[in-house]
């Protein structure tokens, strides 16, 4: 329920200035990437599952993560602030 997901496969992609096979995550979240701390939990877990389902290095993989405020996110014809 809180968790969206869109992949992109085939997009042109360069990762350290080579173009051989790569990912990029883009985590956002309200109250769940706000820390350092949180991250570096979150990231190890995201690297792990991208390393086994994609068969990649943790080289070629690059993960953002942006926190959110409740009302920068609309649902139900409304914003998070108020559900």
């Amino acid at each position: 329920q809180r968790v969206n997901v869109t992949v992109r496969s085939g997009l042109p992609m360069v990762l350290s200035g080579s173009a051989e096979p790569c990912a990029q995550l883009v985590v956002s979240s309200i109250g769940v990437v706000g820390s350092a701390e949180q991250n570096q939990r979150h990231s190890a877990r995201f690297f792990d599952f991208l390393t086994a389902q994609l068969s990649l290095g943790t080289e070629r993989i690059v993960i953002r993560f942006y926190p959110l405020e409740p009302w920068q996110i609309g649902k139900n014809r409304t914003v998070m602030t108020f559900l």
